[in-house]
């Protein structure tokens, strides 16, 4: 009698032993509702101490993931990967897209077809970085950064990653923005949560309830 596929637990490696097509579609699926469902809210905190556009700069960004998610899927992880960041640093607008799309691009450079949990630490050490160049900020200046170290700790010490998210975008709110536009308002950005740090949240919890399901 056949065995069932086998999958690592993911509340404790950060990835499953293998992200096959199906899984890959959904785990596309889950970025683009979560944009969906949050773009207002995204567009309320960029409002408070941004541009105002950054939820509907997100959906569109991933509305055009979405339209392309049969080839997304069918390309190798890396391969997707590194699509995906390019079809966000074309369709959205502001610092986000090419922000967002070198994450997704440093990604797919450095995570193999079927990575296990070394090596998405790894991979997401080096998009952190990557992030950072393309930015020109760090750690502590109020921006995704700020959601996407606490999540690279998480993975590394083996412990849930969601929260570790969630309690990051909430820790930007008392952060004085030093990078940004934010940046422009002073101590007047004190007291609102970082957009970009609560979309990277949102993107954290919808990839890992895919894998946890799968």
């Amino acid at each position: 009698m056949p065995q069932p596929e086998t999958r690592t637990d993911t509340a404790t490696t950060g990835a499953p032993a293998a992200i096959d097509e199906p899984t890959r579609r959904a785990l596309i699926e889950a970025l683009a509702q979560a944009m969906f469902a949050h773009a207002d809210e995204l567009t309320a905190l960029d409002q408070a101490i941004g541009d105002g556009d950054h939820g509907l700069n997100m959906k569109r960004g991933f509305e055009a993931a979405l339209a392309d998610v049969d080839g997304l899927a069918a390309k190798p992880l890396p391969d997707g990967l590194k699509a995906m960041g390019m079809t966000l640093v074309m369709k959205v607008g502001g610092a986000s897209g090419p922000l967002y799309g070198t994450l997704f691009m440093t990604l797919g450079k450095a995570l193999p077809v079927e990575p296990d949990r070394a090596n998405l630490v790894a991979a997401f050490g080096a998009a952190i970085d990557a992030v950072k160049a393309r930015g020109k900020s760090d750690f502590g200046q109020k921006t995704m950064l700020d959601v996407l170290g606490p999540v690279h700790e998480a993975l590394a010490e083996g412990s849930d990653p969601k929260a570790a998210a969630d309690n990051a975008a909430e820790a930007t709110i008392p952060m004085l923005a030093t990078r940004g536009r934010a940046s422009f308002l002073g101590e007047r950005s004190i007291g609102h949560m970082d957009p970009g740090a609560r979309s990277s949240a949102l993107m954290v919890a919808a990839i890992a309830d895919v894998l946890e399901q799968g």
